[in-house]
């Protein structure tokens, strides 16, 4: 029976091994959907972004226009 506290020893090895895995899924799984959050909210702020400034754009140049009837 000298072997009985290796296996022991192995089965709690595993058991950790298991408990940290599945924690570790568990953390991995909160940040991408952070991740993807974030990604999502900084690409709706870019495009608002991008839509403001071609308005700004379409402003401008109206007004440069010089108007035809006057």
């Amino acid at each position: 029976m000298p072997y009985l506290p290796t296996v022991v020893l192995v089965a709690l090895g595993l058991l950790l091994l298991v408990a940290l895995l599945v924690r570790t899924v568990k953390v991995l799984r909160g940040f991408r959907r952070t991740a993807s959050m974030v990604a999502t909210n900084t690409q709706d702020r870019a495009g608002l972004l991008r839509a403001r400034s071609a308005a700004l754009r379409v402003a401008f140049a109206e007004r440069r226009r010089k108007p035809e009837n006057q």
